[in-house]
């Protein structure tokens, strides 16, 4: 298997209304570069003074040099037979792919981004653009922001990545979706115009009927993952059924996960019921035992008739959150099921348990402390807003928790939080409150310790 290491300059950072103004392509064999093409590249149009600056490249350099359509065969046959590498694919290829759509012709190959195989080969580092990473790695590239001299960078960082690990390589190549193993009527150039943003994504049939409701960071990573599924009898038959893709953005990953679940519970889409009986299947359940002592325990939600204190999307996450809140409130292991016993709990035994496995400590003195989890889990009756990404640069995302009850998200401008909170509700679309939007409210504060929130009154998160 041969590959072709590619970078490009333009006239801007848009794949639709930008032109290439130079190409470099370094072909690799997996062991060592076996030949090499470059050429300055005539866009047909001026290049901006911010692009002259950062790269160099003049409208006189570019004024004679060969205009993309005299060398697009050239390039084909380079290129035939290989997989399209380069730092940031979805850029250069989408170059290439809009290059190629302008004349006419569907340009598709399998690709593969050294930046994504990086982080995972090459794990630690603390930046993985492609100047800081080859600097780490003593990579030189005298000639940065110029196609040649970034390609061959890549070309050497490409072998470093091969030399690591071949075969787990491979699995960071990205085929080509193919027409014919999607349906007939699913656009592929739709896919190819799909945003790699955050949102909730919609997968309808050709009766225009919703089967599907995702969310991802990713939207066209995650569409595509759809339409490659083949692991799976129901991945391949909803794969092959999707006609039609619309999405909606949200900027934040928390708002993402709140309105695919609104969406969800309001459509019911056929693969959604077959995949998946709730964004969150356990739930922590308390009830009093005959001595007195609040007993705590996991449960599968779906079974349950009463509501879980908090849900959790897997059973593991859930037997995490216990063990450790068992610590912090010095619970008892017994009583919350996390260590079968006839007598004392092991905490009884090194002293981090007060004893009420065994009746020493009386049940009021340990169910307050119980008590105060639980306060906490229902965010203790407080009041505050958590500010997030918004959909574009000129807005925030707000969440609204009004004395422990969520009352819904909505978006303000982006300086909006220079004036007094109280004001903020106005931004805000309410809505019910049910079990799984405040789990996944409960699930973000534990899990994103950079999450901004303002607080209105005191609120402690696990």
């Amino acid at each position: 298997m041969n590959f072709v290491i590619v970078d490009v300059e333009t006239t801007g950072g848009h794949t639709k209304d930008s032109k290439i103004t130079e190409l470099a392509i370094y072909k690799h064999d997996g062991q060592q570069v076996i030949d090499h093409y470059h050429s300055l590249v005539n866009p047909e149009q001026a290049i901006p003074e911010f692009i002259v600056r950062l790269t160099g490249i003049t409208d006189n350099m570019v004024q004679d040099a060969p205009k993309f359509y005299e060398i697009a065969k050239e390039i084909l046959a380079f290129c035939e037979g290989c997989v399209f590498v380069a730092h940031n694919v979805a850029f250069d290829y989408g170059m290439f792919r809009s290059e190629y759509k302008r004349l006419g012709y569907e340009f598709r190959m399998p690709q593969l981004c050294t930046v994504r195989t990086a982080r995972i080969l090459l794990p630690g580092h603390a930046s993985y653009s492609l100047g800081k990473l080859c600097t780490e790695l003593g990579i030189a590239n005298n000639a940065r922001h110029r196609a040649d001299g970034d390609a061959k960078a890549t070309a050497e960082l490409f072998t470093l990545l091969y030399q690591q690990d071949t075969k787990q390589l491979k699995h960071f190549i990205q085929d080509v979706l193919q027409p014919k193993a999607v349906h007939p009527n699913l656009s592929l150039e739709s896919i190819e115009e799909l945003p790699n943003k955050t949102g909730v994504y919609l997968l309808y049939n050709e009766f225009n009927q919703l089967i599907y409701i995702g969310k991802s960071i990713h939207i066209k990573k995650r569409i595509e993952q759809h339409l490659r599924n083949n692991k799976s009898a129901k991945g391949t038959q909803m794969s092959q059924e999707i006609c039609r893709v619309e999405y909606e953005l949200t900027g934040s990953e928390l708002i993402a996960m709140l309105r695919e679940s609104v969406l969800i519970k309001e459509h019911k889409p056929i693969y959604n019921r077959r995949l998946r009986k709730s964004l969150f299947p356990y739930g922590l359940y308390d009830h009093q035992d005959f001595d007195g002592y609040i007993r705590l325990k996991i449960e599968n939600a779906g079974k349950q008739s009463a509501e879980p204190l908090i849900q959790f999307s897997s059973k593991k996450e859930a037997q995490q959150f216990l063990e450790r809140a068992t610590e912090k409130h010095e619970l008892c292991q017994k009583l919350c099921y996390l260590y079968p016993t006839q007598s004392a709990c092991f905490h009884y035994t090194i002293q981090q348990c007060n004893g009420a496995c065994v009746q020493e400590e009386s049940p009021e003195a340990y169910n307050q402390r119980v008590q105060q989890l639980i306060d906490q889990l229902q965010f203790s009756g407080a009041s505050f807003y958590i500010i997030d990404k918004g959909r574009n640069k000129g807005e925030k995302s707000v969440v609204w928790i009004d004395k422990g009850i969520y009352k819904g998200f909505g978006y303000a401008p982006f300086h909006f939080h220079g004036k007094e909170p109280i004001h903020w509700a106005r931004y805000i679309n309410v809505e019910q409150e049910n079990r799984d939007n405040k789990s996944i409210v409960s699930y973000f504060l534990r899990a994103d310790k950079s999450i901004k929130i303002v607080q209105l009154n005191a609120v402690e998160t696990l």
